[in-house]
């Protein structure tokens, strides 16, 4: 499991953590039961604090994708898988309005940019 860090990014370095670590549960690079780091190993591991290291954690905690057990670690726990759903959905949608705003850019219209939509969904079929 592989997380980088961009000091040129906008995100604060515990929402890059967070989304990555996230990214990793969905895709099933990490599996329920699975350990994570412990803060201060990825904290080294990083060069950052430990106390940004906490607040990904504590934020992956609150959203359900991890558990912290006192003494014992952080784990990926069991996969919700509403919540799982969800959270992809959330992705599409943010990938959507990334497109949308471009289509609006170039003045490609709602039905050329359905079309586009429709052909790149059914090529896979």
């Amino acid at each position: 499991m592989e997380i980088v860090i961009s000091n040129t990014s906008k995100k604060p370095i515990y929402e890059q953590i967070t989304d990555q670590l996230k990214q990793h549960i969905i895709s099933g690079v990490l599996q329920e039961g699975d350990a994570l780091p412990s803060m201060r190993a990825l904290a080294r591991d990083l060069h950052i604090s430990v106390i940004t290291t906490k607040r990904a954690y504590e934020d992956l905690e609150r959203a359900g994708f991890i558990e912290s057990i006192v003494g014992k670690g952080s784990f990926v726990t069991q996969h919700n898988k509403e919540l799982l759903k969800e959270e992809k959905q959330r992705q599409i949608e943010e990938h959507f309005t990334r497109a949308i705003e471009l289509s609006k850019q170039c003045d490609i219209s709602y039905e050329d940019l359905a079309e586009i939509l429709k052909l790149l969904y059914t090529e896979e079929e």
